[in-house]
């Protein structure tokens, strides 16, 4: 045998080997345990995310619903253009922000290359108009007025073009049917903003980047259901962005069509009649101030007395809708918000504020009878009524004697009605009021529905004002600083505007006689707007409903087989008997028979025994400008409220208008008879155009009207391009 020793494992050696095992198992251990956490505990989870990781949304924008007119016609309808966009996530990789691309996309479309640029950069605080306000990640509009030449040069030569894309897409448009614009009533489109699309994200309709959502008008009212429901179709592609297959589709749903109650016809009849008598009253001199009057706006309701459905609204200055299509320029931009242009955005009608002057009578009247005085009470109607230092005058200093109340209408007698607000201010305290008053004529203007909203189915309509103790109060409060910091300057220096400051700084939370005085003809602090005036003239026409004005009919799905019908719905009554409704509506058919208003009606061959016409007429004084006109009207079925700003007397400027409107609704001729075929409205309560099983509706326009229409347009005085603007 051998006496060569034994190889051995050393103890030493040994406790290595033991502590590499442990540290072996002890990472198979943890690595089974991750894995096991990953592909069970949480394998759904990380398998979903996985996915997710893999699918593209490709997004198909709905086709937004047409608005027609209350006959069928479209004034608000989609066509196909090829528009040209950029992808501002594209250009933002490129090494000069895409800036050399956006110059050579402004050669080949003509259009200088710094509206270009201004087109896809993004709006903030620090940038003006126009900059895009949508979603960064999707395409931005350039244009939607591209050749099929300059749509061709972009694809061809891609890769001198990278993210910018041109093809064919489905563009809002407004056709302008008989040429009526009706801007402020249809409003516009714009894209959806990030900010929108997360607020919408958790709601029944959430919003998606290639949105279009309108900002005002009918557009933004009736917003959800026009809009529709975009289509998605998601596709699970690989690392290498091939498809792989599809996940999910969704068809696009086109939005709904709404009907309106617009007549076309009487919108473009309103608002040429409009635009003409702004310009009739700028050659007319203004004795008060020694120049011609300005005429700056103006605004016109037409409406169904017995329903409140709107048939025309004009608004001047006025604008086309199209300008925001596809993205508005800078000039357009900066005419449609500027002063110069006396903002054409605002829709006079139902934003424009102003001292309603005499046609607020009515509601004087009403508030005299509630305070206790007889509608066939004497009164006396002289030249003048003074209070104190302070003599308040009748229109032209007339004199009527002693009248009743519904003279006091027919002649407009202020002095009547200052008496009557006077007498009832010293009732309830004069000065220093009673803790509990009746306020009867501020009380009154309130139950007419005054000081609110009436409800239109329009947004951004304002309330107006009725200037009551309380509405003393709270501007005082706001006011009094300012009024007391200017009045330190008395009586060094008594300016007439230091001396109002000073009144105000003292007391200008009392209601004064004068204060009452004034408000009863509509004048001094009361501020109405066209559609509450309108919604009063047609209650009283309808025997005292005060209805919702609205302009939407019906909302009929795509394919026209549910109807969704917009019934009228009213918001009050008259605060008036019905015995105090018809000896008013007998005194306003004295306006226009042999008051103030005759000589635009039954003096020039109104047909007064077959359509009734009833009226009141309105010129409003206000400081610091020219008068502004009102016209007030209405026959069994319809309701006519006219106004201009800076225009003159009710009668004088508004009176044509109106009455030229109401020959083209029910035919009336320049001899008073009626021709019943030209006749643009001969039933006031019309049914729904017939709809198909596609949901489009027959128009039937009126050749014989657009024939005239066109005729009437060729003589019209001036650019016909004119909006009645002060640019």
């Amino acid at each position: 045998m051998s006496n060569i020793p034994e190889t051995g494992r050393t103890p030493r050696v040994t406790i290595r080997l033991v502590a590499i095992q442990i540290l072996v198992f002890s990472l198979l251990l943890t690595l089974g345990g991750r894995l096991w956490y990953l592909q069970i505990r949480n394998g759904e989870e990380y398998s979903a995310k996985a996915a997710g990781n893999h699918v593209q949304q490709v997004v198909k924008p709905a086709v937004r619903g047409s608005i027609l007119d209350a006959r069928g016609v479209p004034i608000a309808d989609n066509e196909t253009r090829l528009v040209v966009s950029a992808s501002r996530t594209a250009l933002m990789k490129m090494d000069d922000g895409g800036d050399a691309v956006l110059g050579r996309l402004a050669k080949v479309l003509d259009m200088p290359a710094k509206d270009v640029r201004q087109r896809v950069r993004l709006c903030n605080a620090e940038t003006p108009k126009p900059c895009w306000n949508g979603s960064p990640y999707q395409p931005i509009p350039i244009t939607d007025e591209a050749t099929a030449q300059q749509a061709l040069t972009i694809r061809e030569r891609s890769e001198d073009f990278p993210g910018i894309l041109a093809e064919p897409k489905a563009v809002r448009r407004y056709p302008s049917p008989y040429g009526a614009d009706t801007s402020q009533v249809l409003g516009y489109l714009s894209p959806v903003t990030d900010e929108e699309i997360k607020e919408a994200e958790n709601t029944d309709s959430p919003f998606l980047p290639s949105d279009q959502i309108g900002r005002s008008g009918l557009e933004r009212s009736y917003n959800t259901a026009l809009r529709g429901d975009a289509g998605v179709t998601e596709y699970e592609v690989d690392k290498l962005g091939r498809v792989m297959g599809q996940k999910l589709s969704e068809k696009a749903e086109p939005g709904s069509t709404l009907i309106t109650s617009v007549d076309s016809r009487i919108q473009a009849v309103a608002e040429r009649e409009l635009l003409a008598a702004m310009k009739e009253a700028r050659k007319q001199h203004d004795h008060n101030t020694g120049r011609n009057y300005e005429a700056d706006a103006g605004a016109m309701v037409v409406m169904e007395s017995k329903t409140g459905r709107v048939v025309a609204m004009a608004s001047n200055p006025q604008y086309d809708p199209n300008a925001w299509v596809g993205g508005i320029s800078a000039d357009d931009y900066t005419r449609l918000t500027s002063k110069k242009s006396n903002y054409p955005l605002l829709n006079r009608a139902i934003q424009g504020q102003a001292a309603p002057g005499s046609i607020f009578k009515v509601v004087s009247s009403a508030a005299a009878v509630r305070a206790g005085y007889d509608w066939n009470g004497s009164y006396p109607c002289t030249s003048s009524y003074t209070v104190g230092n302070n003599t308040f005058k009748n229109y032209e200093s007339q004199s009527h004697g002693s009248i009743n109340l519904a003279r006091a209408l027919e002649v407009s007698c202020d002095t009547v009605f200052y008496r009557l607000s006077h007498q009832e201010w010293k009732k309830d305290g004069g000065i220093d009021p009673k803790k509990k008053t009746d306020d009867w004529f501020y009380r009154t203007a309130h139950d007419f529905g005054l000081g609110e909203e009436t409800g239109i189915d329009l947004p951004n309509e304002v309330t107006g004002r009725v200037p009551d103790r309380q509405w003393k109060k709270n501007y005082w409060k706001a006011n009094k600083d300012s009024w007391c910091k200017t009045a330190e300057k008395w009586p060094e220096k008594k300016s007439y505007q230091i001396t109002l400051a000073r009144e105000g700084c003292l007391e200008g939370f009392k209601l004064h006689a004068y204060d009452t005085i004034n408000y009863s003809i509509g004048q001094g602090d009361t501020l109405v707007t066209p559609i509450q005036m309108a919604t009063i003239y047609a209650a009283i026409s309808n025997g005292g409903t005060l209805y919702d004005p609205t302009l939407g009919k019906a909302v009929v799905s795509p394919d026209g087989s549910q109807v969704e019908m917009i019934e009228p719905k009213a918001h009050g009554k008259l605060p008036l008997s019905k015995k105090t409704l018809k000896q008013m509506d007998d005194a306003l058919e004295g306006v226009a028979t042999r008051g103030t208003a005759a000589w635009r009606f039954t003096q020039v061959g109104w047909p007064q025994k077959k359509i009734p016409m009833h009226a009141k007429t309105g010129t409003a004084e206000v400081y610091g400008k020219q008068t502004t006109s009102w016209f007030a009207t209405y026959t069994e079925d319809y309701t006519i409220v006219m106004t201009i700003s800076q225009g003159g007397t009710g009668s004088g400027a508004s009176g044509p208008a109106v009455r030229n409107v109401y020959d083209a609704i029910y035919g009336v001729q320049e001899d008073g008879s009626i021709d019943k075929k030209k006749a643009l409205l001969p039933d006031p309560q019309k049914s729904l155009p017939e709809i198909n099983e596609h949901g489009q509706i027959a128009s039937g326009f009126s050749e014989e009207f657009e024939a005239r229409e066109q005729k009437a347009a060729a003589k019209a005085e001036g650019d016909p391009t004119d909006d009645g603007g002060t640019e």
